[in-house]
């Protein structure tokens, strides 16, 4: 028998509404899941704020939401791995698993994949900002006892670091430049930080955000990007080309291994090729400009690989065994530290995303991951 239950859905621009919906018992390979923390990400600002996502159109009303955990409230009749009261993160694609690049284990560009909050597929699959949901158990990540279930959602972005650091093929004891330090770039410096890497150099426009990088052991040293922008493309790649030179004068650590470009601002992915050395390797992880102005030739000389990188595949375990080592280390990077607001209830989201959208609140405290704690109880998110 169907239950009631409470969701934030999007009908169109900024315009969030509470509805009910049945939602019907597991089916057998399916779990229900009271979810509990759930981060906002880029793309559900976008969703948010435009009813849009690039080329993406919302074309129903849609439930955002999509890193996130919860409680295991009831169990399909064929699921051993899991039972009731089991804290999990959510992995929210749904691959088709039949494919060729099903078959190869990168899901993640399956061309079927359902995705939760996206317009992509259409009738569109539902997001995490709802009480409860039914989600398969195979796609369901129990959580150790020393893992918060802010945490829990946290192993969403981390996921892409994570996928980004594998297709980086980083070598050790790696020079690193991250452009960008929101959520994802700082996750991206944390995961080649612990995986080794001997300098891990963030860069940013924001000195608070670059202050708290290094502060929070996300990286070893950062770099001010200057606000400077040319008259045309000659002058930008001046530019650029000046950017990645102070960029190799700190430490005096020159051109580096590895540049993972977590912003997708043009200007950056210029300096981004010029910053990494012969044979090197720059990571186009942001989702910026469609349309980008870049020196190719300047990568093709001296053979720097320009390496896409989309969401993540099979990157939930080890992400887990990342969290836990990180929180028993020494100068380890501080996740706990990235949920910087979080708010209660579905009532709230709207104010959730529109601090979402500031780099800084009003009392100037620096934004970086927002969580809207759903559990109607009270009980707090971060509740391990």
């Amino acid at each position: 028998m169907a239950s009631q239950i409470q969701a934030s859905v999007l009908h169109g621009v900024k315009d969030l509404r509470i509805e009910s919906r049945d939602l019907p018992p597991p089916s057998d390979n399916e779990v229900q899941v009271r979810v509990a923390s759930t981060g906002l990400c880029g793309s559900d600002l976008h969703y948010y704020s435009h009813f849009r996502n690039g080329d993406i159109l919302v074309r129903e009303p849609l439930s955002l939401g999509h890193e996130s955990s919860g409680i295991v409230t009831a169990l399909g009749s064929s699921v051993s791995s899991l039972k009731v009261g089991d804290h999990i993160a959510l992995e929210v694609g749904l691959p088709c698993e039949a494919c060729d690049r099903c078959k190869e284990g990168r899901y993640n560009i399956c061309k079927e994949l359902k995705f939760r909050s996206s317009g992509k597929s259409f009738p569109h699959f539902q997001g995490t900002l709802q009480e409860s949901i039914n989600h398969p158990a195979k796609w369901c990540y129990k959580l150790p006892e020393d893992v918060s279930l802010d945490i829990g959602a946290l192993l969403e972005p981390l996921g892409v670091a994570l996928h980004a650091f594998r297709r980086s093929l980083m070598p050790k004891s790696a020079s690193v430049v991250v452009f960008g330090a929101g959520a994802v770039g700082l996750l991206c410096a944390a995961v080649a930080k612990v995986k080794g890497a001997r300098r891990v150099i963030i860069a940013d426009i924001d000195q608070g955000r670059l202050e708290f990088a290094v502060g929070n052991g996300f990286a070893h040293s950062s770099y001010l990007v200057p606000m400077k922008r040319g008259k045309d493309t000659e002058e930008n790649l001046a530019i650029a080309k000046e950017t990645a030179a102070q960029l190799g004068a700190i430490g005096e650590i020159g051109e580096v291994d590895l540049v993972f470009e977590c912003t997708g601002v043009p200007s950056c992915v210029q300096a981004g090729i010029y910053a990494t050395k012969p044979g090197g390797r720059l990571m186009l992880v942001g989702m910026g400009h469609p349309i980008q102005t870049i020196p190719l030739g300047a990568a093709a000389l001296r053979e720097v690989d320009i390496v896409g990188v989309f969401r993540y595949a099979n990157t939930y375990a080890e992400s887990i065994e990342i969290v836990q080592a990180a929180s028993k280390t020494k100068d380890a990077p501080r996740f706990d530290k990235l949920v910087t607001h979080r708010f209660s209830g579905l009532n709230s989201a709207p104010e959730a995303f529109d601090m979402a959208g500031k780099t800084k609140d009003a009392d100037g405290k620096l934004v970086l991951k927002v969580v809207i704690d759903s559990l109607s109880d009270g009980t707090p998110g971060h509740a391990t």
